[in-house]
């Protein structure tokens, strides 16, 4: 029994190694009649929460087995791999077994689809709702939304998870529809709407009955693949944004495209994953979200794609000369996150410390800009202008040239997480 226990695991827990929509909860859920768990603040597998704690939980698949045959997924129907399927009770007991053992604090369910969404979408309720009811726990749970599922399974799911997420997969209507004819874009949609209507509503009702009972506290999320169809960086982040804006989406992943069969619509064998283009698309996506960035001034169809040698704000700076140099010790918020090498708390530091002082570069580099991009950017209480009369390409070069690259080919930050 425990052999075939281990087996499962090592099977369903390699499977859902894909799955890279972890985060940190955003979610409060504290201990109560001396349950099992705490997921204040708690989030996701090796993950980071806000406070720069780094949290672990059980990843994996509820089964393996898919009525779909997606070209791009490690689990779809032609594959001949191993397959295997958790009993309802067998997902509870590992989840509560290993967080006794301290090796979890929390648990992130997904599933390929058998039978049909909705029988899928049952059994993992099925597995949150004993968690909390039978067995008092109060870790964190993250279920994965079923596409095509009801709406009052949705509704349920809500009331025992700490966040619901449905992955969209493919950027484009029209990648999806060549790399997974059978699936219908519709069916994605239909759970993310149910979901942000519910947390709509429950954050409404919470003002008048303080004894609501909490529906997904930290909201839901999704992933989209990168590099396994051709969309462009800009309709990639367009479809973000669409998703940010119209469904009140916590986080958009991006997952770089793992090779892993031969096939005409995909990219060859020998193919790189886009590491890089993963992370660039990573700091638009937070270019939008917290620095006041929108897509069209990062992307457009002049340049409908990311430079891959440099970080998007930076490369936004070189295009749009005009709007530096910008004063240090004059100018307001907004602006002041738009030059490179100036982050969210430094700009925080920034704005503190100039009410005492005019600030020069040493005062800069002690609050943490990274002077070796800023300088060519902005003016303060030291000498000169950095970029003495140079133009963009020439600033590029120079910031290349003194810069140590984060990324190697041989390396892979996300991958060797599993």
């Amino acid at each position: 029994m425990f052999d075939r226990i281990k087996e499962k695991l090592e099977i369903l827990a390699d499977a859902a190694k894909y799955d890279v929509s972890c985060s940190s909860s955003g979610s409060k859920r504290s201990n109560k009649n001396k349950g099992l768990g705490n997921s204040d603040g708690m989030g996701i597998c090796h993950s980071y929460t806000e406070d720069g704690r780094c949290v672990s939980l059980l990843k994996i698949l509820l089964t393996n087995h898919c009525i779909f045959d997606c070209a791009y997924c490690v689990t779809r129907r032609s594959n001949d791999i191993k397959r295997a399927a958790f009993k309802v009770q067998e997902v509870v007991d590992l989840t509560i077994n290993f967080y006794r053992r301290n090796y979890i604090e929390g648990l992130f369910l997904s599933s390929g689809i058998f039978k049909d969404a909705d029988f899928t979408m049952e059994r993992l309720i099925q597995v949150a709702k004993k968690l909390r009811l039978e067995e008092n726990f109060n870790g964190y749970i993250h279920l994965k939304s079923i596409p095509g599922a009801n709406d009052e399974l949705m509704y349920e799911a809500g009331l025992y998870a700490d966040r619901l997420s449905v992955n969209i997969e493919i950027p484009t209507v029209s990648g999806l529809k060549k790399l997974a004819p059978e699936k219908d874009h519709a069916d994605f949609i239909k759970p993310m709407e149910k979901v942000k209507n519910e947390i709509i509503q429950y954050n409404s009702e919470k003002k008048l009955i303080k004894s609501t009972p909490k529906y997904a506290p930290a909201g839901q999320s999704t992933q989209m693949i990168v590099g396994a169809t051709g969309e462009s960086d800009r309709e990639i982040m367009l479809s973000a944004n669409h998703y940010y804006k119209n469904y009140n989406m916590k986080r958009v992943y991006y997952s770089g495209y793992v090779p892993i069969r031969n096939d005409p619509r995909l990219p060859s064998l020998s193919s790189q994953v886009p590491m890089l283009r993963e992370n660039r698309l990573y700091q638009t996506d937070w270019l939008m979200r917290f620095y006041g960035f929108n897509v069209n001034e990062l992307l457009n169809q002049q340049f409908p794609n990311l430079d891959v040698e440099v970080d998007p704000k930076l490369s936004w700076a070189l295009r749009n000369p005009q709007h530096f140099p910008v004063d240090i010790n004059r100018a307001e918020k907004e602006t002041l996150l738009r030059i490179p090498g100036v982050g969210l708390k430094s700009v925080s530091k920034i704005l503190n410390a100039r009410k005492y002082q005019k600030l020069n570069y040493d005062h800069l580099k002690a609050i943490g800009v990274a002077l070796n991009r800023a300088r060519y950017f902005i003016i303060c209480n030291s000498r000169g202008w950095e970029t003495r009369d140079l133009d963009s390409a020439k600033i590029k070069s120079l910031i290349l040239r003194n810069s140590v690259g984060k990324f190697r080919k041989e390396y892979s930050s996300q991958l060797s997480l599993f």
